[in-house]
């Protein structure tokens, strides 16, 4: 019989998930609340140029690739990205700045060369970096951890017996500082912690295995850009016949006798076998089960930053600046207390810039670049998000100006905002968090939801608020382990 699965939105989990009940034989209908299909992964143009809005970082790229050879596709027909050699360009206010090459060889020759570091102290932490991540990806990342099966096996014992090398139970920021004597290498190896964002003062020092995945395994750039991975993905899902209801936003999801029974939508009533929740999970208990048991201790946790972002048109190309860019707070504890103690925003923050048109030149006009100018910042706690932008504007103009010896004013000639209340309302994740739950305890991430209901049979869960968390990568690994824990459709 042809059991249907209803998936609840089309974020880069959500279409994956979608493939993967498509390549299993379910009938497969994915229901999204606005006009697209990506979530977080969209884009838009103005004035000639096209920024990516939502994520800009892209590693593990072989997650995407899987999905294309489930179905015997060749992932280069489809999709095609390149390996970077330069993963970031960094500066400080003192006047230093460090390109921070993708050969592991030539980024220890050089930070040790510029920070004054020793080469050795340097390879040795990269190497446990990749320790770390062998150790624990197959099972903190690549199975449920809610499940009894996932730790009686080969690799839980051998994290258990390894469980030393870690340190589980020190902050990020006190590993770095009793390794590396230059508080700029602190700083670069800190800011990790906001991949999954989080603070370093607090997210627990397994968070080092981060490196690895751009050091070790590689940064690369998409072609077409980051929405293409989003986009790829739902051509793929079109082809396999998967049916997408765009505009149509579900309303709530069914259930009776502790079985899960369809949707309703704004549109009308489905009948489903298997409903997949793609939706923020706190929103998922708030407007979707509005009579089911909340799991409060999970729901309570603390959210992770979320992001003030500029979209700037430039009428410049700067030599200096790369992909990515990192321009350093002088004071980067205050900028992480301000953002988790005090939901403000420091001023002297960290400026992200992205540049997409360093790999894809149609991404601006001739001789000029697309900026995507980011800083870390709190959730919606009912902030004044008009004053903030004005405020924050302003500060990040004038650390550009310093550390770039440029008058950026002049040369901005299209402009866009985004803030967390603007996230929130387009994304529903709570308070506009970029990664559901941040990470700044060492139970983070046994207290994140599981891929399935402990409540309703056959309704699951997945995308960044939910294990194994927020990123594209962790994002694609969500929706496998869901397909992992459904049965073929015989």
């Amino acid at each position: 019989m042809n059991k249907r699965v209803i998936i609840i939105g089309t974020g880069i989990s959500g279409l994956a998930a979608s493939l993967r009940m498509r390549r299993k034989g379910y009938e497969v209908i994915a229901f999204e609340s606005n006009d697209y299909a990506g979530g977080k992964i969209t884009d838009f143009q103005k004035n000639g140029y096209r920024w990516d809005m939502g994520p800009s970082l892209f590693t593990l790229p072989s997650y995407i690739d899987e999905l294309f050879e489930l179905f015997e596709a060749a992932p280069r027909k489809y999709f095609n990205y390149h390996l970077k050699k330069n993963i970031c360009n960094y500066f400080w206010e003192d006047g230093t700045r460090f390109s921070a090459a993708a050969s592991q060889e030539v980024f220890i020759k050089e930070a040790s060369a510029l920070f004054n570091e020793d080469a050795k102290t340097i390879k040795k932490y990269l190497d446990r970096s990749k320790l770390k991540y062998d150790l624990t990806a197959p099972l903190f990342l690549e199975k449920s951890l809610h499940r009894k099966e996932t730790y009686f096996s080969l690799a839980t014992f051998k994290a258990f017996v390894n469980s030393y090398r870690l340190h589980l139970f020190h902050s990020l920021n006190t590993l770095n500082r009793s390794v590396f004597k230059s508080e700029k290498l602190v700083q670069i190896f800190n800011r990790f912690a906001t991949y999954n964002g989080s603070t370093p003062y607090k997210t627990p020092a397994i968070m080092s295995l981060i490196p690895h995945l751009e050091m070790g395994l590689g940064t690369y750039f998409p072609q077409g850009g980051i929405h293409e991975i989003s986009q790829s993905l739902y051509r793929l899902a079109q082809a396999q016949g998967v049916q997408f209801h765009f505009n149509e936003s579900v309303e709530q999801i069914l259930h009776s006798n502790q079985q899960t029974t369809g949707i309703i939508t704004n549109i009308g009533q489905y009948p489903s076998d298997i409903v997949i929740c793609n939706m923020d999970v706190f929103a998922a208990y708030d407007k979707l089960l509005p009579n089911l048991k909340k799991p409060i201790k999970t729901l309570q946790q603390e959210r992770s930053s979320s992001a003030l972002i500029f979209y700037w048109g430039i009428k410049k190309i700067f030599p200096e600046l790369d992909l990515h860019n990192i321009l350093f707070s002088q004071d980067y504890e205050k900028e992480f207390e301000h953002i988790f103690d005090k939901k403000s925003i420091s001023s002297d923050p960290t400026i992200y810039i992205n540049i997409s048109s360093k790999e894809e030149g149609s991404d601006a006009p001739q001789g000029c670049e697309n900026w995507f100018v980011m800083i870390n910042a709190p959730g919606n706690y009912g902030q004044d998000w008009e004053t903030l932008k004005k405020e924050v504007r302003q500060r990040i103009v004038k650390k550009i100006n310093r550390i770039l010896k440029v008058n950026i004013e002049e040369y901005i000639e299209a402009e866009e905002i985004l803030e967390p209340m603007t996230i929130e309302s387009r994304t529903y994740s709570h308070k506009g968090s970029l990664y559901g739950a941040s990470s700044n305890s060492q139970f983070a991430a046994f207290l994140r939801h599981p891929n399935f209901s402990k409540q309703l049979k056959n309704l699951y869960f997945c995308g960044g608020s939910v294990h194994p968390g927020g990123g594209i990568p962790l994002c694609l690994l969500s929706a496998k382990i869901v397909s992992n824990l459904i049965p073929v459709n015989k």
